[in-house]
């Protein structure tokens, strides 16, 4: 760590900026038919990231380049590609002190038939959209971040009233701003549970192919972008949520077929036993839910001026109550920003400010209100640093 501390002393001091970084002998460009290629994408595997620097060293001088240059950095070689879309370019972010935490809102278009995905800063500011969602539109899927990543899983799409359901998935790269596809699920499927836990994503039961409730649990690894099937559960269940906690997984919520109405059980899966294990005091019916400050919130649809907070380290819930500040709403989605709880309204009302919790303040103040809020209705949100 001593010479990253140098490494980073030097580059600062220079100023070097990120056409200094690019300016390789081996870098050019050349123009033809319109477009503009860089030779440096055929780049020898074994070259140097850097000319007269070592590997971990060039990673962290790469590391120090500004967010908007990303994309450029890009396009020098295969190799620095390659870097900016790993994990290993977040851990190393992360080591300089670089990461940066950003909102990504998946938002209803104006004529309610279509969404899309945009993203702010950690001040709620700089307001973008994200390229659209590679394939044809679909609902019900599942959202988790990985790594610094956007995955967006399986769901179904109607194409001229006929009815598809997917096992597809798809990775958005903040760096680069832009979709690839990964390894397709196991199981087509809408409607379930999605989390990650210790960098692996589980997905769990949800509806089939057939429109069967699915009882089947599946997990992707990243490092060999690989889809495997785990225990499933004891009975099907669907429009369920899961989350992670401690090196488990805790699904919860939505119905099963060994239930009357909405179950309250709650599966826990352990990846070190692969097993299920059952829990009796869950929730039900929930509309939003987040995790933050290693609890799960919650709010129910027949209690939605309540927030039920769960703590996994002794299995008990509270609830706290939501003020009527600045709107009766009584519909919310939930997103995550510098550690405080943004409840966005799911009516159009340009008079709203969004309610925040923070459950750090002191009793009696951790109620606000901001500015921050999507450009339309949300749908699902999450939090990415990278």
């Amino acid at each position: 760590m001593p010479g990253f501390i140098a490494v980073e002393k030097k580059f600062t001091a220079k100023k070097m900026s990120f056409s200094n970084l690019a300016n390789h002998d081996n870098l050019a460009v050349s123009k033809g038919n319109g477009s503009v290629r860089s030779e440096a994408l055929d780049d020898d595997e074994n070259s140097p990231i850097l000319a007269g620097l070592s590997d971990d060293v060039s990673k962290y001088c790469l590391a120090l380049v500004p967010r908007s240059s990303f994309l450029a950095m890009g396009g020098v070689s295969k190799r620095w590609k390659r870097f900016i879309q790993s994990k290993e370019f977040i851990t190393v972010r992360k080591l300089a002190g670089l990461l940066e935490e950003w909102l990504y809102v998946l938002t209803s278009d104006g004529d309610g038939k279509g969404s899309h995905w945009e993203v702010m800063d950690s001040f709620g500011h700089n307001r973008r959209s994200v390229p659209p969602m590679p394939g044809p539109r679909k609902a019900e899927f599942g959202v988790v971040v990985l790594d610094g990543q956007l995955l967006v899983m399986a769901g179904h799409s109607s194409i001229d009233g006929a009815v598809s359901v997917s096992p597809e998935v798809y990775q958005y790269n903040s760096n680069l701003d832009s979709w690839s596809r990964l390894s397709n699920m196991n199981v087509a499927r809408y409607d379930f549970a999605s989390a990650e836990v210790n960098g692996l994503v589980y997905a769990v039961g949800g509806y089939g192919a057939e429109g069967d409730s699915l009882s089947s649990a599946e997990v992707y690894d990243p490092d060999t972008n690989k889809w495997t099937l785990i225990e499933s559960l004891r009975r099907p269940r669907w429009g369920c949520f899961a989350c992670g906690f401690e090196g488990k997984l805790y699904v919860m919520g939505g119905r099963s077929s060994f239930t009357i109405g909405n179950s309250k059980s709650v599966d826990v899966y352990d990846p070190e036993k692969q097993n299920w294990r059952e829990m009796k005091n869950g929730c039900v019916m929930v509309t939003a839910h987040a995790v933050l400050e290693k609890k799960l919130f919650c709010m129910e649809w027949k209690n939605q001026r309540k927030l039920s907070i769960f703590n996994p380290d002794d299995h008990s819930w509270k609830t706290v109550s939501v003020p009527l500040t600045g709107s009766s709403s009584v519909g919310f989605r939930f997103g995550i920003l510098n550690g405080k709880l943004l409840l966005f309204s799911l009516k159009e009302d340009p008079t709203y400010r969004t309610l925040l919790y923070d459950p750090n303040a002191s009793p009696g103040s951790e109620w606000g209100t901001t500015d921050i809020k999507p450009s339309g209705v949300c749908l699902c949100s999450v939090t990415i640093n990278a």
